[in-house]
């Protein structure tokens, strides 16, 4: 039975009983609100996702090191990870439980390796924001026409974080309010910057997207085309941010299903626009690659809109690190509220407590304010140490997502059927093992050794940061196993009868 309430946005249909219902009986009673609209969930998932940050930070690197042709690697990455979003699709829709990749791993396998997943993703989540404030000081030292001293970076970099964590906790119907008016205005910002440079500052035919204007050098071009395809594999996440809210959204197996395979349409086709408009549009490409012209960007919005204008498109691209850092905030507290909530961690009793008012874990949020805080202050004493922190940011996300995608694999072959309002059906065998072919292959491409002339530590700084951060969890359950207490449902995706406990 559902019940009906009207909003001033014109969202009308709630479906509040039968989610409650849905959620007792996967063992919880939600303290928080559903007061995010199906618009709102998918804005969350999209400003996450940030096609104008993720371009703008990384397109100098991506056309210095595989030229033009570096934008097909938008579109390889937007099929894999669609795939990844497909089966999560099936499991937040069978599971829609708060904090994402933790509680789906936990269904999917049980308390360890739940733990395990959780803790990767929470460690990745914590240092992405980091990096992605760290990375606005640039843009709003541009912005206010300040020096972008070091001291000003880390100032603007806390500022920033301070205002994310205040929008988060006033509550869910200002989170997705503020969600929505990022994601218009990274829209307009793609869009109408986008528009402009096509139209008014094109230098170039579409067939330059063919041409690697010498990119790699004499060697194997793959070899190059990989290193760019950073870009991709940078961009293409934050769909799971919609299902890390999935208690805060009604009839959520129906609608996150949606919000995650729009986050990648849209927000893919957002970003493949910009980079293509941009690459377009760059005067001397061989000069980018050479590189005589080490921030492309700034040059090409300087010469396309002037000082003022480049400086108006430099408040909308504010707007959207604000967007990101506070979706990705969000994301982190569903996610220590949910380690909370079944006692699975030190601090639980902090990380559980909810906010009768705001009906939000403040503990929760407070902690994915103050680890990131810690980490920018850091850059004060070493730029090098925040650098290689950061390192371990998206390969992360991937790790944590395919420990997800494998645990789906794995219930799927013990005789998981998957149940909730969305499923793939007779393609799932199929659809999970290419999700998983595609996520090892990124995973790899993104550890890769590609500087022969730095240390051997720093060369594979990627995959040591991997073996450490996992070390240390492990470490942790060793001596801290309060994980093997938890008791919160676990394990329970795959028939009892085709199975032994795990």
């Amino acid at each position: 039975m559902s019940s009906t309430a009207s909003t001033d946005d014109g969202y009308y249909t709630f479906h509040d009983q039968d989610d409650a219902a849905h959620l007792h009986a996967l063992g919880y009673k939600s303290e928080f609100k559903r007061e995010m609209s199906p618009w709102a969930n998918f804005s969350l998932g999209f400003t996450y996702l940030s096609p104008v940050v993720g371009v703008y930070t990384l397109f100098a690197y991506a056309l210095a090191t595989g030229g033009p042709p570096m934008i097909w690697s938008l579109v390889i990455v937007g099929v894999g990870q669609l795939l990844v979003a497909l089966i999560f699709s099936e499991v937040v829709a069978q599971f829609p439980v708060a904090g994402g990749v933790y509680p789906w791993a936990r269904r999917l396998w049980g308390r360890r390796y739940a733990w395990m997943t959780g803790w990767v993703y929470m460690v990745a989540l914590l240092v992405t924001i980091a990096s992605v404030v760290y990375g606005a000081g640039p843009y709003i030292a541009a912005a206010f026409g300040i020096d972008a001293t070091v001291n000003n970076a880390i100032a603007f970099a806390l500022a920033l974080l301070a205002l994310a964590t205040v929008i988060n906790l006033m509550g869910t119907k200002v989170l997705a309010t503020a969600a929505i008016i990022g994601f218009t205005a990274e829209m307009i910002g793609a869009l109408a910057v986008g528009g402009w440079l096509l139209i008014a500052h094109r230098e170039h035919n579409l067939g330059v997207i063919f041409d690697n204007f010498g990119a790699g050098g004499d060697g194997n071009y793959m070899w190059a085309f990989g290193g760019a395809a950073l870009i991709g594999i940078f961009q293409y996440y934050g769909f799971e941010a919609c299902g890390d809210v999935a208690e805060e959204v009604p009839d959520p197996g129906g609608l996150i299903p949606k919000a995650m395979r729009r986050t990648i349409y849209i927000g893919g086709a957002a970003a493949t626009f910009v980079c293509l408009a941009l690459v377009l549009a760059v005067t001397d490409i061989p000069a980018v690659i050479a590189g005589k012209d080490t921030d492309p960007v700034s040059t090409l919005l300087n010469e396309a809109f002037g000082t003022t204008g480049a400086r108006l498109v430099l408040f909308i691209v504010l707007i959207s690190f604000l967007s990101c850092a506070m979706s990705l905030q969000a994301a982190a507290s569903r996610l220590a509220y949910s380690y909370g909530r079944d006692g699975m961690i030190m601090g639980s009793s902090l990380l559980k407590k909810f906010s009768a008012t705001r009906h939000v874990p403040p503990y929760a949020l407070l902690l994915a304010a103050a680890v990131p805080a810690v980490i920018v202050i850091g850059s004060k004493f070493s730029t090098d140490a925040i650098t290689k922190i950061i390192s371990f940011a998206a390969f992360g996300i991937y790790l944590a997502f395919q420990m997800v995608v494998f645990a789906a694999l794995r219930a799927r072959l013990k005789g998981w059927v998957p149940s909730g309002k969305y499923t793939l059906g007779k393609w799932g065998v199929a659809v999970n093992v290419a999700a998983l072919v595609y996520g090892v292959t990124a995973m790899i491409n993104m550890a890769w050794p590609r500087t022969p002339d730095a240390p051997w530590y720093d060369n594979w700084i990627v995959a040591l940061s991997a073996v450490i951060v996992v070390g240390i969890g492990l470490l942790y359950m060793m001596i801290h196993p309060l994980h093997d207490r938890s008791t919160a449902p676990y394990d329970d995706a795959i028939p009892k009868k085709l199975h032994s406990a795990s």
